[in-house]
């Protein structure tokens, strides 16, 4: 006996496992084994059954950053988004009458004539046939003008100084153009060989001054320009 106490106190003490069969020791370390796995299971069920029973907190609604993938049924969203912004564009276009963008192109007049009176008389009859009156006191400054930007129509006088008539009207024919204007020579020649000269020269009629709007209506009218 006292060699069995000595045995199991003291720096000679025997562990519980000393004395044990190998098989008794894995025996042993599989039940602790187990028992620890009890445990830990009843602890995650006693947790699961702690979180069911408390209320749920209200989750706030979560705007996905600019780039990231739309959740299923974003996009439908945001085509039905879409759909109803046209629809009311579309209905509020829709309340006014349609208009053509393409405004009728204005017809331009280019009055040549040294007086100014005339220049303006002239511009006023321009006005009253449906034209735009563009002025010019001399056949140098109107072909100038032809350059830049070609008229309709020419109402051109004779006498003129820095450049005549019959000069500008030559130099007026030579330009290359897709849009021939008509050419119209205002003034007091009246003589057969002046209206010779001035249609060899290129212009399509002529008219004698003073003239109203009456005559200078039939003489487009004549030439199919009224």
């Amino acid at each position: 006996m006292h060699n069995l106490i000595k045995r199991n106190s003291g720096p000679h003490r025997r562990t519980a496992m000393e004395g044990k069969t190998l098989a008794e020791k894995l025996a042993q370390n599989e039940k602790a084994l187990e028992a620890g796995i009890a445990a830990a299971a009843q602890e995650i069920a006693a947790q699961q059954t702690r979180e069911a029973a408390e209320p749920e907190p209200a989750t706030a609604e979560i705007t996905p950053p600019a780039g990231a993938p739309a959740a299923p049924g974003a996009a439908a969203n945001h085509g039905d988004d879409t759909a109803a912004i046209v629809a009311a564009a579309k209905a509020m276009r829709d309340r006014y009458p349609a208009r053509d963008n393409a405004a009728p192109a204005q017809r331009t007049c280019l009055i040549v004539d040294d007086s100014r009176v005339i220049r303006k008389v002239s511009s006023k009859i321009a006005i009253s046939l449906g034209y735009t009156p563009i002025e010019a006191e001399n056949g140098e400054e109107a072909l100038a003008r032809c350059k830049k930007s070609m008229p309709d129509l020419v109402l051109t006088d004779w006498n003129m100084p820095e450049m005549d008539g019959i000069t500008f009207v030559t130099k007026l024919r030579a330009i290359p153009t897709p849009k021939e204007p008509t050419v119209v020579f205002c003034t007091s020649n009246g003589e057969a060989r002046d209206i010779h000269d001035g249609i060899a020269a290129g212009a399509d009629d002529y008219i004698v001054k003073p003239f109203d709007e009456a005559a200078l209506k039939a003489k487009l009218e004549r030439l199919d320009r009224g």
